[in-house]
């Protein structure tokens, strides 16, 4: 999973994760086998992450902690920084903004919104994509979408309304088999107590009106209980503070919301596209 071009681009953390470990695996006398060994890695995997060819991954800050942490934690606090370094970089400032929020409210349109993808649709979406990234990439991207949603277990936890258009439930992306681990997945975020799941229906412009026809969003409350919105069309990323458009947006949110089934309504309907899937 090394990549020779990460060396070039590797992110400070990982960059600091590399040094700090390999002056410590030189402190106490040991080869990169040996610290592998000690960690559950092989030697190589050890000499990527020194190298910045791999950057570490969740599981190896974990071992380097216990093995050459000793207590200081600075491997552990390093897990959060790391894990910033591989996502793309129009998503990092967002991420951030995910982690502490304590309001979230997200409107998809074309996919299940990535906070709540289960691994297997993960990897199809971003393996399917254009251009083509690869596999080892394919993997990275995967593994740090899915550590966020360490976010709906967090305390105090953060509450989070998803809006969801009733034609991303019906998109096939990877098989009908992801699909349905994805719809029951989906089903059980929506019976979180801090979490709200409604779809607008496919005959919502029937009426003559449809407010979320303009693209998805995600609406953000930080702790210090600022409104902010995130925006990300096209590998693009747009973060609005004025605080008048973020106010039409939150409007626009509200009349999404009033035009979608309700919680339970949406729920029933997600339980039997899963049982549709076959």
């Amino acid at each position: 999973m090394a990549r020779a071009e990460n060396k070039e681009t590797a992110g400070p953390a990982t960059r600091l994760v590399a040094n700090v470990a390999r002056n410590m695996r030189v402190q106490k006398g040991w080869t990169q086998e040996q610290l592998g060994s000690e960690i559950g890695f092989t030697g190589a995997a050890v000499s990527a992450m020194e190298t910045c060819a791999q950057p570490a991954s969740d599981q190896m800050l974990v071992e380097l902690e216990r093995v050459l942490g000793g207590g200081t934690g600075i491997f552990e606090e390093a897990r959060t920084h790391v894990r910033l370094d591989k996502y793309p970089a129009q998503f990092k400032n967002y991420a951030l903004l995910e982690q502490k929020a304590v309001g979230l409210s997200l409107y998809a349109t074309l996919v299940v919104h990535g906070l709540f993808q289960t691994e297997e649709y993960a990897r199809a979406l971003i393996g399917g994509g254009y251009p083509p990234l690869p596999e080892e990439r394919v993997e990275e991207l995967v593994e740090v979408r899915m550590v966020r949603r360490a976010l709906f277990g967090r305390g105090p936890g953060a509450l989070i309304e998803l809006g969801l258009e009733e034609s991303v439930l019906r998109r096939v992306i990877g098989s009908e088999e992801v699909m349905r681990g994805q719809m029951r997945h989906l089903a059980e975020c929506g019976q979180r107590r801090n979490v709200t799941l409604q779809v607008l229906p496919l005959n919502c412009g029937l009426s003559g009106e449809h407010a979320g026809a303009r693209g998805g969003m995600n609406l953000v409350e930080t702790p210090e209980h600022d409104h902010l919105v995130y925006l990300e069309p096209q590998d693009e990323s747009l973060l609005i503070k004025d605080p008048g458009k973020v106010s039409t947006y939150a409007q626009r949110y509200a009349k999404i919301r009033a035009q979608a089934l309700g919680p339970r309504e949406s729920l029933g309907l997600i339980e039997r596209l899963a049982g549709e899937q076959r």
